[in-house]
């Protein structure tokens, strides 16, 4: 019974920790910033917009999600949270707030070229791979003595 339960814990251990880890996704094409008309209003998150907030819409990447963006000509990044839909104009990938667009230094330009990947913070999956040790080849029956 003992092997039973031990044998359960590492299994959703390890499927618990495989979730943790990294979704490789990037996508390049053209980012543009909200106008200042949805000042005040709200996503499609639910969120009120404001300019100054480090937030972005993207199409399908879900609501919550962090996302870091590069600006492909200076390599300026910046990371933003997922929290409204679009763009809507036709090859671009993310609209980014007024804030962003400052940062990444495009705010003048409307319209720039950018990298964007899914953002993690790794530390608990680092620090949860470093626990790990490889499981030595024991038999079942040595563990029970």
């Amino acid at each position: 019974m003992k092997i039973i339960c031990i044998a359960l814990f590492l299994s959703f251990f390890f499927s618990s920790v495989k979730s943790q880890e990294k979704v490789d996704y990037s996508e390049e094409g053209k980012a543009s910033f909200y106008s200042d008309y949805f000042e005040g209003r709200k996503t499609s998150s639910g969120e009120i917009f404001h300019q100054w907030k480090y937030t972005a819409a993207h199409r399908s990447l879900p609501f919550g999600t962090w996302v870091k963006v590069i600006n492909l000509e200076n390599k300026r990044s910046v990371i933003v949270l997922i929290n409204d839909r679009g763009p809507f104009a036709k090859g671009r990938i993310i609209d980014l707030s007024k804030e962003v667009a400052k940062q990444v230094g495009n705010l003048n330009e409307g319209i720039f070229r950018v990298r964007i990947s899914i953002y993690t913070k790794d530390e608990d999956y680092i620090k949860v791979k470093q626990v790990l040790k490889p499981v030595s080849n024991q038999s079942p029956s040595s563990s029970l003595n």
